[in-house]
């Protein structure tokens, strides 16, 4: 039976590139291969078929050949099968080292960037909207000034990993594929310490305490993250330091909530002010200002002080101050006060219809409710 023409094998056209080729057979590869398909016996023949076809194709020279001449380049005088000596020595690495790994010959580097450290930093509300700045003292690894970072006792130094020679890594065959994962001896740093410094067993690194300085800009809010570049922990083997992020947490204030660049507070009047209209004084960030009290105010109404929020970080101005009124029923009351409320309450009564609408219409609307 005449055998196929390789380009068709791996779906490609015939001015497809390497990586195109390399792309199409291993996905057939992947497809097909027996270990995968162990009750489908046509599978090892399309496996060999696609394996015949790259080796061909990925080969410039028996590409070549191939293109001018076609099968009959690799029978008789014409060359080798594929199959042959050339064969022999495929190293399916190079279709799935992208895989797995790197491929072959190349070993992870030790070097690595020092951790990101987070640190929480509780602030006032004025300073979070004034800003300001304070001084915080973190735990972080540096690395250790007895063996200079390198682990091993002064005087001696750390020698070549016998299982990975160096490299980091080692190459285990699982089945059908060879798998390169760090070497389980040295952890990847491809060397072993036979001394290890006394100072920080052979980490390299020690626990110690720094204190920094950290500017907090006026506006910040919670959740706000301020960087501070290369403050983290150290790097390993000469990696560069990590950061330091220093996140804004607000500590609850005593008369103001916080949304956004907005301010609230709650409002407390007296009964007879909410009823009579007057004046209060009532506190804002930046001292106390006064609000006039409309006559007939009810419990719930908010008044807005245009720009006495606080000014975000990233606004261009400030916020408003919103206060809400809380109506409040006096308590504690004398004898003389409460009779003259009873007495209040008596000429109230005959026309309650005028004096408190509000309540008249809810009981309109349960009186409907009830009918309905």
């Amino acid at each position: 039976m005449a055998k196929k023409d390789y380009y068709e094998v791996l779906g490609v056209n015939r001015d497809a590139s390497d990586e195109e080729i390399k792309k199409a057979y291993r996905k057939l590869a992947m497809k097909h291969h027996p270990d995968r398909n162990p009750e489908n016996p046509k599978a090892e023949e399309h496996f060999k078929e696609a394996k015949e076809a790259y080796e061909t194709l990925s080969d410039a020279q028996k590409r070549a050949a191939y293109d001018q001449h076609g099968h009959a380049a690799f029978e008789g005088g014409m060359g080798g099968s594929p199959f042959g000596a050339g064969a022999q020595g495929f190293d399916f690495s190079d279709i799935f080292g992208d895989i797995f790994g790197s491929g072959r010959g190349g070993a992870r580097s030790s070097v690595q960037r020092g951790a990101d450290l987070r640190y929480n930093l509780e602030i006032t509300l004025e300073q979070a909207a004034r800003g300001t700045e304070t001084k915080i003292r973190i735990p972080t690894m540096e690395e250790c000034e007895t063996c200079h970072g390198s682990g091993a006792k002064p005087g001696t130094s750390p020698t070549t990993c016998t299982t990975c020679g160096g490299h980091g890594q080692v190459r285990m065959q699982q089945g059908f594929f060879s798998i390169q994962q760090t070497c389980p001896r040295c952890h990847g740093t491809g060397k072993m310490i036979t001394s290890p410094c006394s100072t920080c067993n052979g980490n390299g690194r020690v626990k110690q305490h720094k204190t920094l300085s950290v500017k907090i800009p006026p506006g910040v809010d919670n959740e706000d993250r301020i960087r501070l570049s290369g403050e983290g922990e150290h790097g390993v083997n000469g990696g560069p330091p990590g950061d330091l992020y220093v996140v804004i947490q607000t500590k609850p204030h005593p008369v103001f909530q916080r949304d956004h660049n907005d301010l609230h507070c709650e409002m407390p009047i007296s009964f007879t002010t909410a009823a009579l209209g007057g004046s209060i004084e009532i506190p804002t960030l930046d001292g106390v200002a006064t609000i006039k009290i409309p006559a007939e105010t009810q419990s719930g109404k908010i008044f807005r002080l245009r720009g006495k929020g606080i000014k975000g970080v990233r606004s261009s101005s400030h916020g408003d101050l919103h206060c809400h009124v809380a109506v409040e029923t006096p308590v504690n009351l004398t004898e003389r006060q409460k009779e003259l409320l009873r007495e209040f309450e008596s000429i109230n009564q005959k026309d309650s219809e005028r004096h408190n609408p509000r309540a008249r219409s809810f009981m309109n609307k349960v009186k409907d409710f009830f009918a309905g």
